[in-house]
């Protein structure tokens, strides 16, 4: 860590504040010919009815605070370029020390709050690609080491997680929310036991098809071991399929 990062500690964020940056981490990805933001394009951002939860209403008087706050930690930075007008930037890469995909997972868990794995590469690859869930782990990990993920629940199926920017009272009401699923493991599954063909079908079949038997059954075994692993794909997939249809519903509802 050098001075500048001494000087400048990452620390908790309040609701507008966690709102703020990760829009700002949002738009510096997803709309860069649009970026940095002005006070009312930030507004607007924050409050915007898709990929948020919850949808806030922020005024400007709220955003102006939250942007002091952010600017006196050195998350983000007011710039002016061409123009006269202010406008916003985040120096999250630097402040937070992450790369271009931790930022993505990070902005998406400041906009989104708590949410399962799948849910959350499905909607941390609109902004950068995260191919499948092992690579979302590995990222994961990092963060969870650097105290910038925190684990919900036990692995597994759905496994919970939310950002580590949440003052401790903020996240014992997360955790209090999930319920049980936060602290206790969930019991295991107990193994379907493997069903063989009756030994007379298998006595009455050729020797190249009684083996072929066998060799279907221990592929569909074989392949019960990946079973969460796809079902958290079709997670993510329903999950950004949801977010696209949000978002088309939000510009109707916007007049655009």
């Amino acid at each position: 860590m050098n001075g500048a990062d001494a000087a400048r500690p990452v620390r908790p964020l309040d609701a507008a504040e966690r709102r703020v940056l990760g829009t700002l981490i949002e738009k510096g990805k997803t709309t860069p010919d649009q970026y940095p933001l002005s006070l009312n394009a930030l507004v607007n951002g924050c409050n915007q009815k898709s990929n948020r939860d919850p949808v806030t209403s922020l005024d400007e008087e709220q955003v102006t605070r939250a942007l002091a706050g952010l600017r006196q930690c050195g998350a983000i930075a007011e710039v002016y370029g061409n123009g006269k007008i202010a406008r916003y930037r985040h120096l999250a890469y630097e402040w937070l020390g992450a790369s271009k995909e931790e930022l993505a997972i990070l902005g998406e868990l400041l906009l989104r709050g708590a949410q399962t794995e799948g849910d959350l590469r499905g909607r941390a690859s609109r902004m950068d690609e995260i191919p499948d869930l092992d690579v979302l782990r590995r990222h994961l990990d990092r963060l969870a080491e650097r105290g910038l993920v925190v684990w919900l629940s036990p692995p597994g199926r759905g496994r919970m997680l939310t950002h580590g920017l949440l003052p401790e009272e903020s996240l014992a009401k997360v955790r209090a929310g999930l319920g049980p699923a936060a602290t206790s493991p969930p019991p295991p599954a107990s193994p379907e036991p493997r069903r063989q063909p009756p030994a007379h079908s298998l006595a009455a079949m050729p020797p190249d098809h009684a083996t072929a038997g066998h060799a279907a059954t221990d592929h569909v075994i074989g392949r019960a071991g990946s079973f969460e692993d796809r079902l958290d794909a079709l997670e993510a997939e329903v999950a950004s399929l949801r977010d696209a249809v949000a978002a088309l519903q939000s510009r109707r509802y916007d007049g655009g």
